[in-house]
């Protein structure tokens, strides 16, 4: 058997060749895929505990805090003594 017969193998099995019909760039593995889904999950964990019982409050706190800061001028700060 000739060394140039037959089409080129990569080295790594897991890496597929650019020319090869069947390789498809947006295809990303399994693993890769359980990467993304919990990098999203994490980013999501925020907006999630704030929608738990009991943060209702606490979301209005935050609201009539931020209302409040808005309506008051801000507090005019001393000089510093040199």
């Amino acid at each position: 058997m000739p060394v140039d017969a037959g089409a080129p193998t990569p080295d790594d099995p897991l890496v597929a060749a650019e020319d090869d019909p069947r390789h498809d760039p947006d295809a990303i593995n399994a693993r890769e895929a359980a990467r993304i889904r919990r990098r999203d999950r994490e980013a999501d964990a925020e907006a999630r505990a704030l929608m738990q019982p009991g943060m209702g409050k606490v979301f209005k706190q935050i609201q009539d805090a931020q209302a409040k800061a808005a309506k008051e001028p801000p507090k005019r700060r001393k000089k510093a003594r040199a």
